[in-house]
């Protein structure tokens, strides 16, 4: 299935800015940030930060960095290929099939010069890339290869959530109102 608008035409660099930081500091991502931030916090994990407040701050930052600079390295790499970072949401069909698509825009970017999508590249360069590179700035216990892999897992999967958030809250959000004027 395709998105219920048509591709957008070039991004320009003021869409590809507003875009970065509406992914990096819009609410969205910081609610996310706090939900992150506490689970770790909760399990301790670094355990170099400690399971206190200071230590929640130091895995909000953490995460801050590492989203801001994955978001800057999709959002230039992407203008190489033309790339649309932004997801688009299907708004029909299933349930079944609004998550498959979902879950395939997670690895798939629309393009401006063709009426279909493709690989998203500056997303895989981004999410790996970032996930490494911000080894040299964790603590050291999470600052390996090992540990890189699982971010980048959970990089993904953050995507994908992002997605189906952006598809379906407009959804539940317009129920949840139609629900408030009945009552």
């Amino acid at each position: 299935m395709k998105p219920a608008e048509p591709p957008h035409s070039r991004l320009s660099s003021g869409d590809r800015f507003r875009w970065f930081l509406q992914s990096t500091a819009g609410p969205a991502s910081l609610a996310g940030g706090v939900v992150s931030s506490a689970f770790g916090t909760a399990l301790n994990m670094p355990k170099e930060y400690g399971p206190h407040w200071e230590g929640f701050g130091k895995r909000y930052g953490m995460r801050l960095t590492g989203i801001s600079t994955g978001n800057a390295m999709e959002a230039g790499l992407g203008a190489l290929w033309d790339e649309n970072p932004r997801y688009v949401r299907l708004d029909r069909g299933s349930i079944l099939a609004r998550i498959a698509f979902c879950l395939k825009m997670t690895v798939a970017a629309q393009s401006a010069n063709k009426d279909e999508l493709g690989p998203a590249y500056a997303r895989y360069i981004a999410i790996v890339g970032s996930n490494f590179i911000s080894n040299t700035w964790r603590a050291g216990s999470e600052a390996d290869a090992p540990h890189a892999g699982i971010r980048i897992g959970l990089g993904f999967a953050g995507r994908a959530g992002s997605n189906a958030f952006e598809e379906f809250w407009p959804s539940i959000w317009r129920r949840l109102g139609k629900r408030r004027g009945h009552s």
